[in-house]
């Protein structure tokens, strides 16, 4: 299900199709990008890509495409549950003569209710029932299908001719493409069967499905056919109808077990997909808990667990049929299809170079096909799959609103970010008092000041003596490896010791690591950065022959002042205060801390010193320094863009999770500022 947004990553990796201009070259050299440049000599791959790069039209129309597959996918996620539930429900009907529509429907309800309330304690607990359950299934529907074949005889093997295609539609032309709609449930049934596989690996879900899947639906269809050939009148709940008297409520129990499987699988790849489109910037950011230790996939989303079970529940109450769901649950499937079809013929051109005869047969037999289906259940929207379409217009509107929100504002933060000329202006001092300790501050740029700084300065008396632009930034590959997960680059002159921290996550990428676990590896890789460095400084510095001019010579000591209250300054930085409450006598004595480390002292001792004041630093706090930046339209701006930005993106963002909640910050270590961009 996750397939679509696994695809635009794909794409995104190889040309700059996002249209969230945070892109770095950085970014490519993470081990597990893989990039694959065109080659030179496949021209065709090298216009596409400069092509999907300059047009801003084309990577919007990407982009919709992508949320358009995404939004039925979620409601595909809505109508699975309520269509596989109430299919096994409907086993009653045929066992218990008493059973009606409303009590199918208040069951089910009640099924579906049990089904979402267990979903926070996650696949893993249950794993282990999945197989053997699903086996024990695939087993009922092969023996099932063998009994009617012999019941009722062979001639229903027959139905392998392909011939018998076209003698359907030469009778009963507009019977047999209404029909179409009945045949995609066969095919989109297997598909939700093959999913329910995950839990193994490539190799055994590919052995499975030819070897018992496969086979056991075709026994199964194959052995329904043959009833109806002797029962033509008893067409509506075949299955259960065709099952042998002696077997019949195992079967519905195991049918009814199956089903619940299958909308659990369901509901758990909603969520993988959700964390994929939050993670690239398609949607707003939601609570998730990772109910696995082992397996980093196993999530759980509680608000969109709930929005589906209502979803569900109203799916279910509206329709009260299985025939009107199903025909509802063909439009999202379809769907899915055609956008996933577009996908990969765009990765075929692109990235994989394939040749072009083969890409426009691709797409015209796979493509072809899924328009002929998708014509005949557009067929049925006028009974009620119109709800269907609805509610997936809802949820592309919410995705597309979030994704041009959040593009508009990053693109005015960058505007409006501070200029290197104002900041050397201010001087190292910052135009403030230099306090010790860290401040991390939270941002969405990737390059340069963000204005928010600006505004803590102006607010607030001190500034930390070390300050840390740290940017979350989810990058287009599932996973980053840790060694490479901190980007550092120093803002300004040495010794205003400050450095941007660019934290890369991929779309897969567990964050559960707690502000202490966090800080630890942030200050760790600093350091590494640091050494880094100064290395490559002392191997420039032998390449070139050069060594320390008199001008650079200074005493350390002569820049060290001492305040009135006792503080020790350095060009009016105070480098001794009060850390804890207690006073550290020890900050600041053994270094300038105003970065001026060269003097009189070797390089291997400006590190030493540049090293522990980073350690000192530490040991008297971290702050969380948050910068909330919210945006309005102009007053001259359209109705539309009003309506939009003023309202509807500002309730998603407000509502949204913060980006930084997942490390629980105590709210004694977190500053926020809030700042109101015009656009």
């Amino acid at each position: 299900a996750g397939g679509i947004f696994a695809l635009y990553s794909l794409i995104c990796r190889n040309a700059k199709a996002s249209l969230l201009p945070n892109q770095l070259p950085s970014d490519t050299r993470i081990s597990s990008f893989q990039l694959k440049v065109p080659s030179v000599e496949l021209e065709r791959s090298l216009r596409i890509k400069e092509r999907l790069e300059t047009s801003s039209m084309l990577k919007k129309l990407l982009l919709m495409l992508v949320l358009f597959g995404t939004s039925m996918v979620i409601a595909d996620g809505v109508v699975t549950p309520a269509m596989s539930v109430m299919s096994a429900v409907n086993g009653l009907k045929v066992g218990i003569s008493s059973v009606n529509e409303g009590e199918v429907v208040m069951i089910s309800v009640a099924f579906l209710i049990v089904l979402f309330s267990l979903q926070r304690f996650g696949t893993s607990k249950v794993g282990l029932a999945v197989g053997p359950a699903l086996f024990i299934w695939f087993c009922c529907l092969s023996g099932i299908g063998i009994y009617n074949i012999m019941q009722y005889g062979t001639e229903v093997l027959r139905a392998f001719n392909p011939i018998y295609i076209y003698y359907y539609f030469e009778r009963n032309p507009t019977q047999a493409w209404m029909s179409l709609g009945g045949c995609l449930l066969c095919a989109t049934g297997s598909e939700a069967m093959f999913a329910d596989l995950c839990y193994f690996s490539v190799r055994s879900v590919q052995l499975t499905f030819v070897c018992l899947v496969l086979p056991c639906l075709l026994l199964g269809y194959l052995g329904q056919a043959a009833f109806l050939m002797e029962n033509l009148t008893q067409n509506e709940q075949v299955f259960f109808l065709s099952i042998p008297s002696q077997v019949f409520w195992p079967v519905v129990f195991i049918a009814t077990l199956a089903a619940l499987i299958a909308s659990r699988t369901m509901t758990t790849a909603i969520f993988s997909i959700i964390k994929q489109a939050t993670a690239l910037g398609c949607f707003p950011r939601l609570k998730i808990i990772h109910t696995s230790r082992k397996f980093m996939g196993q999530i759980y989303i509680p608000v969109m667990n709930w929005f589906l079970l209502v979803s569900c529940l109203a799916f279910v109450t509206t329709f009260g049929s299985i025939n009107e769901i199903g025909n509802a649950y063909g439009i999202a499937e379809l769907g899915v299809m055609m956008m996933t079809t577009i996908l990969v013929t765009i990765i075929m051109l692109l990235i994989w170079q394939v040749n072009i005869i083969v890409v426009l047969c691709f797409l015209t037999l796979f493509l072809g096909l899924e328009l002929f289906f998708f014509s005949s259940v557009l067929g049925s929207v006028a009974d009620g799959s119109w709800v269907l379409l609805v509610f997936a217009a809802v949820l592309y509107l919410v995705m597309y609103i979030w994704n041009y929100g959040t593009k508009l504002k990053y693109e005015t933060e960058v505007k409006q970010k501070l200029s290197m000329d104002l900041m050397m202006d201010l001087g190292c001092n910052l135009g403030t008092v230099r306090a010790p300790g860290i401040g991390l501050l939270y941002n969405e740029l990737v390059r340069g000041v963000p204005a928010i700084f600006g505004h803590f300065l102006t607010t607030m008396p001190a500034i930390h003596s070390m300050i840390i632009f740290v940017c979350i930034k989810w990058v287009p590959v599932p996973v980053v490896p840790q060694n490479e997960r901190f980007l550092f680059r120093r803002v300004c002159p040495k010794n205003y010791h400050m450095f941007r921290c660019i934290a890369r996550y991929g779309y897969k990428d567990v964050r559960k690591e707690n502000p202490q676990t966090f800080e630890q590896l942030l200050i760790e890789s600093l350091e590494k950065f640091i050494r880094r460095e100064a290395q490559e400084r002392s191997l420039e510095s032998d390449e070139n022959g050069n060594t320390d001019s008199e001008e650079e010579v200074a005493s350390s000591s002569s820049r060290v002042l001492v305040g009135p209250n006792g503080s020790i300054y350095s060009l009016g930085v105070p480098l001794l205060a009060e850390c804890g409450g207690v006073s550290n006598p020890n900050f600041g004595s053994s270094t300038s801390f105003d970065g001026s480390l060269d003097g009189t002292m070797d390089g291997r001792r400006s590190l030493d010193n540049e090293l522990s004041f980073i350690h000192m630093a530490k040991e008297c706090g971290v702050v969380y320094l948050l910068g909330h930046g919210d945006i309005r339209a102009r007053k001259e701006s359209f109705f539309v863009k009003k309506l939009v930005i003023n309202y509807f993106y500002a309730f998603l963002r407000k509502n949204c999770r913060r980006g930084i909640a997942t490390l629980s910050i105590p709210h004694t270590r977190l500053m926020q500022v809030a700042m109101q961009y015009m656009v």
